[in-house]
C-alpha cells in the first residue's frame, strides 16, 4: 500500500471512530498507535512514548491548569456578578446598552479564563434573564451572548492558542499577544452592530428608565465601579509584569491564579464549596487537554514519518498548481466545514500535523495562521448542526428561547466574524504588530 493511502486510511478510521461517538483523544490515539505498531512493529511504539516525554517536558504547558483555575475561581465565587452590575448601570441609558455591555462582560471573562465555556454559562446564567426582563429582543440577546463567549478563545490567555503553539511548536507569549487586536477589534464590531440595529430600532434594546437611574445614588455606583474593576485588576497585575519582561509566563499565571484566589478571600466567598468546585474542574479540564495533546504528538509523529506533508504540498502547488493564497483559503474553508460536525480540539489535532508544515512551508507566519485558526474556531463554535456554543445555549437558556430561535440569532454574528476573519487576513498587521513591537524592542 502506498503513502498516500495510507495517510487517507489513517484519516477515515480516524473520522469513522469520532463519528460513532468515541471520545477525541481515544479515537486519535488508537489511530496513531496502530498504525506506528503496523508500519514499523514493536519500533513503533517509541513513537507514543516520545510523544509522552515531550509533553511532559514542555515547561509552558504548566499555565495550563493555572489560567483554567483563574477562571473557575472567578466565575465559582461569583466575582463576575459584580462586573456585570457595573456594566448594567454604566451602561444602562444607552439604547442597547445591556447587550454592549454583555460583551464587556465576556472581553473580561474572556481575559481571565482561556475558555468559551466560562463566558457561556456567566452569560446566560446572569446577562440573559436580565436583558429578558428588560425587553430586549430575545434573538438578538441570544447571539449576542454566543458571540461574545466565543472570544475566550482568541484573547489571552487563550487555552486553544495553548494546543496550537505545543503543535505548530511556537512560543505561545506572541500568539497571546498576536490574539488581543483581532479580539478586541471583533468585540468592537460585535458592539457597532448592536448599537446601529438599537439606533435604527430602540424597541430591540431599550435603555434604562430615568426613574430607575435616579434611583440608584452616586456612592453606589462609584461602589459599584471598584467592584467591576477588580477583575481588570487581577488581568493587569498578572499580564503587566509578564509584558515587561519581569515574570516567565508560567510565573504570570501563577500570579494570575494566586491574585483571582486572594480576591475571592478578601471578598469573603472563597467558600470550601467553591475552592473544591475550582480544583475539581480545573483537574478534569487539564486533564482532557493533556491527553489530546499526547494523542495529536503522537498522531502528527506517524504523518512525518509518512512524508504526508511532502505528498500534500505536491498535490497543491505542483499537481494543482494552486497559488499560496489559493491553498491558504482553501484550507479556511476546510476548517469551516469540519466545523460543522467537529469542535475546535478536533479539528486541531485532526488537520494540523497536515496544514501546519504546509502554512510554513508557503511562506506564511505560523503566529498569524495560528490567530486565522482560532477565528475560524470562533465561527464553527456557532455553526449548525455541531455549534459547541449552540448547544451550551440550548442547555442553559429558559426555555422561551427554542432551538429555531437559536440558530436565527447566531446568523448576523458569524457575518461579522467572517468580516474579522477577511480583514486579519488581507491586514495581517492587525495581529502582528503587538508581538512584532513587544519582542523586538
Amino acid at each position: 500500500m502506498s503513502y498516500e493511502m495510507i495517510a487517507i486510511t489513517m484519516f477515515a478510521t480516524m473520522m469513522l471512530m469520532l463519528m460513532t461517538g468515541q471520545r477525541v483523544f481515544g479515537a486519535i490515539g488508537f489511530v496513531a498507535a496502530a498504525a506506528a505498531l503496523l508500519l514499523w512493529g514493536p519500533g513503533g511504539a517509541d513513537i507514543p512514548f516520545s510523544a509522552a516525554m515531550k509533553l511532559m517536558k514542555w515547561y509552558p504547558l504548566l499555565t495550563l491548569p493555572m489560567f483554567i483555575f483563574m477562571g473557575y475561581v472567578l466565575s465559582e465565587s461569583r466575582l463576575a456578578d459584580d462586573l456585570y452590575r457595573m456594566f448594567h448601570v454604566w451602561f444602562g441609558p444607552v439604547p442597547g446598552g445591556l447587550a454592549m455591555g454583555t460583551i464587556g462582560l465576556m472581553v473580561m471573562i474572556a481575559a481571565m479564563n482561556g475558555l468559551s465555556v466560562a463566558g457561556m454559562a456567566i452569560g446566560a446564567t446572569i446577562a440573559l434573564p436580565e436583558l429578558l426582563r428588560r425587553n430586549y429582543d430575545k434573538l438578538m440577546v441570544t447571539g449576542v451572548i454566543q458571540a461574545g463567549s466565543s472570544l475566550g478563545i482568541l484573547v489571552p490567555p487563550s487555552v486553544v492558542l495553548v494546543l496550537y503553539a505545543i503543535i505548530a511548536r511556537q512560543p505561545v507569549s506572541q500568539l497571546w499577544l498576536a490574539g488581543v487586536f483581532p479580539g478586541l477589534m471583533m468585540a468592537g464590531l460585535f458592539i457597532i452592530y448592536i448599537w446601529l440595529r438599537c439606533r435604527l430600532n430602540p424597541r430591540l434594546g431599550p435603555p434604562l428608565s430615568r426613574e430607575e437611574l435616579a434611583a440608584i445614588p452616586m456612592k453606589e455606583k462609584l461602589a459599584l465601579l471598584r467592584g467591576g474593576i477588580l477583575p481588570v485588576v487581577i488581568f493587569l497585575v498578572m499580564m503587566v509584569p509578564f509584558i515587561k519582561g519581569w515574570t516567565s509566563l508560567v510565573e504570570s499565571s501563577v500570579i494570575g491564579a494566586l491574585a483571582a484566589f486572594l480576591a475571592a478571600v478578601f471578598k469573603g466567598r472563597m467558600t470550601w464549596q467553591v475552592f473544591e468546585t475550582s480544583l475539581r474542574e480545573t483537574l478534569g479540564v487539564t486533564s482532557m487537554f493533556m491527553w489530546i495533546i499526547l494523542a495529536a504528538l503522537g498522531f502528527g509523529a506517524v504523518f512525518d514519518g509518512l512524508g504526508a506533508v511532502r505528498a500534500l504540498e505536491t498535490l497543491f502547488t505542483e499537481r494543482l498548481q494552486l497559488s499560496p493564497w489559493e491553498i491558504l483559503i482553501l484550507m479556511q474553508l476546510s476548517y469551516l466545514l469540519l466545523g460543522t460536525f467537529l469542535d475546535d480540539t478536533a479539528m486541531l489535532v485532526i488537520v494540523a500535523p497536515l496544514y501546519i508544515p504546509l502554512v510554513k512551508a508557503l511562506g506564511f507566519d505560523l503566529i498569524w495562521y495560528g490567530v486565522l485558526y482560532t477565528i475560524t474556531c470562533q465561527i464553527a463554535y456557532m455553526t449548525p448542526p455541531f455549534g459547541y456554543n449552540l448547544f451550551l445555549m440550548r442547555a442553559m437558556a429558559p426555555p422561551e428561547i427554542t432551538i429555531h430561535d437559536i440558530y436565527r440569532s447566531i446568523i448576523p454574528f458569524v457575518g461579522i466574524m467572517i468580516i474579522a476573519l477577511v480583514l486579519v487576513m488581507v491586514f495581517p498587521d492587525i495581529a502582528l504588530w503587538l508581538p512584532h513591537t513587544i519582542y523586538n524592542r
